[in-house]
């Protein structure tokens, strides 16, 4: 009997062996073909800017053609949807950004794949920092006083965002509740107009992208009081952050991402991470990222999914104790 079980032990395990080859040995080739990299934004943006640069070197890196595809719609959900259903083998590949894990309260049941179950996090590409610009008519030289004076005129003051939902919109919610304000959100169809109506002083105030507003606060036309993310701006230091200006805890960064399908195997991830982190500290990819406003930043497969669950939890508690709806 015993001799029984250990041919059968023996069969068995020979089975599972033969069944993982064709797995194993595609591994151990990869890659073999194209690799396909989504944008799920239309072109011209910064996450088609950043993925770009990161598909050319990476295709050398890898001896591969690596294909950059724009999809848009849906806010990036279209692209990312299309790579969570496609096959897990490490030939699509799909950038994703901030705007990805606000979507999965923001979009609720209308969400159409599991943000943390169907994609596999590669890496974080980069930090984006926004910065709080007003209107240099606005009696206001810093942080404090913004939020004095919004404590003494309740709803008085007006913030405009890029439209409802976007990251712009969700820095506005999250500085009011921290600060304990309430101001006026006013939604535009895009970060370009709402910013003319800060500078022409329709609006007070916008949190903006640095690359967006930079010309305007150079010429005067806009005053910086503060940067939203942990750390100051490489691209201009002497700026607080909104922690030290005042609003302890505040943290909003942009940043881009590369995902694969949820099931690619572990190899293909750490091959695809490790690419990309020397790609990172190539000087003229960081210098093609700073025309963008970004910062290279490079993390571990598990890093970048534990930033993902983060950033979905905090945004499911901005949108929800502000009632945001898509």
């Amino acid at each position: 009997m015993d001799m029984q079980r250990r041919k059968f032990a023996k069969l068995s395990g020979a089975i599972a062996a033969t069944a993982m080859l064709p797995q194993a040995f595609a591994q151990s080739t990869y890659p073999n073909k194209t690799i396909r990299l989504i944008i799920p934004f239309a072109p011209g943006g910064g996450t088609d800017i950043v993925g770009r640069v990161i598909a050319n070197k990476l295709g050398e890196a890898l001896g591969q053609t690596v294909v950059v595809e724009n999809k848009g719609g849906g806010n990036g959900t279209i692209g990312a949807d299309a790579v969570a259903k496609s096959a897990p083998d490490g030939y699509t590949l799909s950038m994703v950004t901030a705007s990805h894990s606000v979507n999965v309260t923001l979009q609720g049941n209308k969400h159409p794949y599991d943000f943390l179950r169907d994609l596999a996090p590669i890496t974080q590409i980069t930090s984006q920092p926004y910065v709080l610009v007003v209107n240099p008519d606005l009696p206001v030289k810093n942080l404090m006083d913004l939020i004095a004076l919004a404590k003494a005129k309740p709803n008085s003051l007006n913030f405009g965002s890029s439209g409802p939902g976007g990251l712009s919109h969700l820095s506005g919610e999250l500085f009011a509740a921290l600060a304990k304000i309430k101001m006026t959100h006013v939604p535009y169809k895009g970060g370009a107009p709402a910013l003319a109506d800060v500078v022409a002083g329709q609006i007070q105030m916008l949190f903006s992208t640095r690359l967006q507003a930079q010309a305007f606060i150079s010429a005067g036309r806009l005053r910086q009081l503060a940067v939203t993310t942990s750390t100051r701006s490489a691209a201009a230091p002497e700026v607080l952050t909104m922690a030290e200006a005042g609003v302890p805890g505040y943290e909003v960064s942009g940043w881009y991402g590369i995902v694969a399908p949820g099931a690619t195997p572990k190899p293909i991830i750490d091959r695809l991470n490790r690419e990309i982190l020397t790609i990172l500290k190539m000087a003229d990819v960081r210098e093609k990222m700073a025309t963008d406003g970004s910062e290279p930043v490079g993390t571990t497969p598990a890093q970048f999914g534990a930033h993902l669950k983060n950033e979905v939890e905090k945004w499911r508690k901005v949108i929800q104790e502000a009632h945001i709806t898509a």
